[in-house]
């Protein structure tokens, strides 16, 4: 399961992987050899990206795209997880605004959606990335949820806080990213989805956290 820290004036924060592909967030060493670090940040730094994920993820200036608004039956869906989206938008670091247009791109809001090519759940974890999230069961929104979130968390670190190359790093992985030089992959079906997302992210300007640009 990973973990979530929020860093301290003190502390270094390390990040550390096992065997299982199993993500640990801790302000000491792990020792012995089950697990892999990944890296290590001082606090500050740390601090200052999550500072940027929280308050807009290097989005960049561009006209906001009039997104139509949730229907009915999707707004009761919405608030059925809100409770869910905001405590692992806090443990993951994340915003809460991101979670919502990942989960509105992905499912509507249906816990229950399946994609053609075998996604699961709120969030569309494909069965290796549920595994690698320790999610046993796709369809339970608590686990789906944690799950996507992590998966957002480790990508955004990846990529540097680019949420549009870890937006495409979610529909197409990580590695189609590095593939091509760490640019969004040619494909249009996930040009088309970090556009989606974008622009429900926009739609979420109003309700409340005005996400800053640059």
């Amino acid at each position: 399961m990973a973990l979530a820290l929020t860093p301290t004036a003190a502390a270094d924060v390390y990040k550390y992987v096992d065997a299982q592909g199993n993500t640990y967030f801790t302000d000491s060493p792990l020792k012995g050899g089950a697990y892999r670090l990944e890296w290590k940040r001082t606090a500050s730094t740390l601090a200052s990206e999550n500072q940027a994920a929280l308050s807009g993820l290097n989005l960049r200036r561009s006209s906001p795209v009039r997104v139509p608004e949730p229907s009915a039956s999707m707004r009761e869906r919405r608030a059925a997880y809100e409770s869910l989206i905001q405590a692992h938008a806090r443990r993951y670091r994340l915003s809460p605004e991101l979670l919502h247009a990942v989960i509105r791109a992905e499912s509507a809001y249906n816990p229950r959606a399946v994609s053609r090519a075998g996604a699961q759940g709120l969030m569309q974890l494909m069965p290796g990335t549920a595994a690698r999230y320790g999610v046993k069961n796709s369809f339970d929104p608590a686990q789906n949820i944690r799950g996507g979130a992590a998966y957002l968390r480790d990508l955004l670190d990846l990529f540097d806080q680019d949420l549009r190359l870890a937006l495409a790093g979610y529909n197409a992985g990580e590695g189609a990213v590095m593939k091509y030089g760490r640019k969004i992959p040619p494909y249009p079906e996930t040009q088309g989805y970090v556009r989606k997302v974008m622009q429900f992210l926009w739609a979420e300007r109003p309700r409340g956290a005005m996400l800053s640009e640059r």
